[in-house]
């Protein structure tokens, strides 16, 4: 496999597992707390409805809109969705924002499940249960939706996109029913930031690539280096967020050395 393809198969897969790995809290929670019949229902309704989002935007897409035209659109997307992962993993590593947190986010969702009124309807249902959990999986499966169409078919390969996509999926269920627990052993807040980045990275380079559509012949633009440059402009984002962070830092108040106290000798003295 070349570097791109590569690029592609472990930004699809990193991606994909962070979103799931937010989905699987949520699941787990209703589970636990008001039933797993009733959140599997709801968990499998929300990956139908996604299956049928995925068919028909990528029929959509691929039939109306244009090569070049389709990676500027794509690109700029890209672009602006890991632009909003690199604001938050920015804000986080400068301390100006409370770090992801699933345990957190798994003990608030067990509570409100607690606290909320209803039971189960005469076919064993829970609605809050289907719901939440339908809600949660298909929320977080839009995201893995879209960064697999749009890396698929930027790429010219949408089958290993998918590829990533799945194999991130069975992980994140393999290690949620290994544990039986959030998965917060997962350094989610790193992954988040070199999600942004490869986001970040595959967003410029495809849009720049786009911008042919103005032109006459509406052929796409050729970066300089081909493929390779795209770990030029990996490297360039890491360096912009790196000191935007450390720009952001909160600077530490320097503390006053306490003076020692004065003996009786140094007082008559």
């Amino acid at each position: 496999m070349t570097a791109a393809a590569w690029g592609l198969l472990v930004a699809t897969f990193a991606a994909c597992f962070v979103e799931m790995v937010e989905a699987t809290t949520i699941v787990m929670a209703m589970g636990f707390t008001r039933g797993w019949r009733s959140a599997m229902i709801g968990t499998a309704a929300a990956i139908g409805a996604l299956a049928v989002v995925t068919a028909a935007a990528g029929y959509a897409i691929t039939s109306w809109v244009p090569k070049t035209a389709l990676q500027l659109a794509i690109g700029a997307l890209l672009l602006i969705f890991g632009l909003q992962w690199l604001r938050k993993a920015i804000l986080r590593a400068s301390g100006r924002k409370a770090m992801h947190d699933e345990d957190a986010i798994f003990r608030e969702e067990v509570e409100s499940a607690r606290a909320a009124a209803g039971t189960a309807t005469d076919d064993g249902l829970d609605m809050f249960a289907f719901i939440v959990s339908f809600k949660g999986v298909f929320l977080e499966g839009m995201e893995v939706v879209f960064i697999v169409i749009t890396f698929g078919l930027n790429a010219k390969n949408v089958p290993l996109a998918v590829v990533g996509a799945v194999a991130a999926v069975i992980v994140v269920v393999a290690l949620g029913f290994a544990v039986r627990r959030p998965l917060a052993m997962i350094p989610e807040n790193t992954l988040k930031y070199g999600v942004g980045l490869m986001l970040a990275t595959f967003g410029t380079f495809w849009s720049v690539e786009g911008l042919g559509v103005f032109r006459a012949g509406r052929a796409g633009l050729d970066w300089p280096g081909g493929d390779v440059a795209l770990l030029v402009v990996l490297a360039a984002w890491f360096l912009l967020t790196r000191a935007l962070i450390a720009l952001l830092r909160p600077a530490r108040v320097p503390r006053e050395p306490q003076r020692a106290a004065r003996t009786d000798l140094e007082v008559a003295t």
